[in-house]
């Protein structure tokens, strides 16, 4: 079977994650987080705490509803073919991509000014998580996980065009407010993971007929065993009967009557 048992964690995680983003969703509608507070504030030590905290704010339903699906989905794939490095995957993802964004000076790449940006969202996670997913299975080349591979370009391949400002696309009326910053950081984030931990977790498979010249003298030891504790198991098996002389006999007469 292609899945033979899924891991716990795979399905506690998305839960987990998709509830305090929507209890912090529900807090932002109570006034609790008002204006920047929780939020990626670039550069501004008042933002840090945001690497942490900004994953669970949306700004909209239309916002949460987009992040809640792909990382329910990203985080049962991640958890299911990679348990042993999940854990190491999501919390690295997470803060190193909330660093970067932090890093990453708010310029406006057209106008040159500098824009004081509240970021909140789960975006950058899910970009870390996509793109680990793709990459993992190309470093790694495994059949399992190449086929994971191929499932996230299938239906999240769209995620590249988020990694550029809006601009480039459309004739906007006023400035995007989709943080492109966080897409980038997400999915360079995600490639560098995958190409650090590509040795680590589950190892490539490789059958018996894979190894033309593989013996083991252990194993010949006991099949040797084996056949002298239990020869009964092998009357039944198909031997050449020894040749007899005499059922020959007329056969040679006749030759030397020739």
């Amino acid at each position: 079977m292609f899945i033979k048992t899924i891991n716990r964690k795979a399905l506690v995680a998305p839960i987990l994650i998709l509830a305090l983003m929507w209890i912090g969703y529900a807090l932002q509608n109570l006034g609790f987080f008002s204006n920047c507070t929780g939020a990626i504030i670039p550069l501004m030590p008042d933002g840090l705490l945001g690497i942490i905290t900004s994953p669970f704010l949306h700004g909209s339903l239309e916002h949460i509803f987009g992040n809640s699906v792909p990382i329910a989905v990203l985080l049962f794939l991640l958890y299911t073919f990679y348990p042993t490095i999940a854990d190491k995957i999501l919390i690295t993802g997470w803060i190193s991509t909330g660093l970067l964004v932090w890093l990453l000076p708010p310029i406006d790449i057209f106008t040159g000014q500098w824009n004081y940006a509240c970021i909140i969202g789960a975006s950058g996670i899910v970009y870390v998580l996509a793109f680990f997913l793709f990459f993992s299975g190309l470093f790694r080349w495994d059949m399992k996980l190449l086929t994971i591979s191929l499932l996230v370009a299938l239906y999240y391949g769209s995620l590249v065009w988020g990694m550029l400002p809006e601009e480039l696309f459309s004739n906007l009326q006023e400035p995007s407010r989709i943080s492109w910053q966080s897409h980038l950081a997400g999915g360079l984030v995600g490639i560098i993971l995958a190409f650090l931990f590509r040795k680590i977790g589950e190892k490539k498979k490789k059958f018996i007929w894979e190894f033309p010249n593989y013996y083991s003298e252990k194993d010949d030891k006991m099949w040797q065993e084996y056949k002298e504790k239990f020869p009964d198991d092998f009357l039944e098996l198909p031997h050449k009967p020894k040749d007899n002389i005499w059922d020959y006999l007329d056969e040679i007469r006749r030759r030397e009557s020739n």
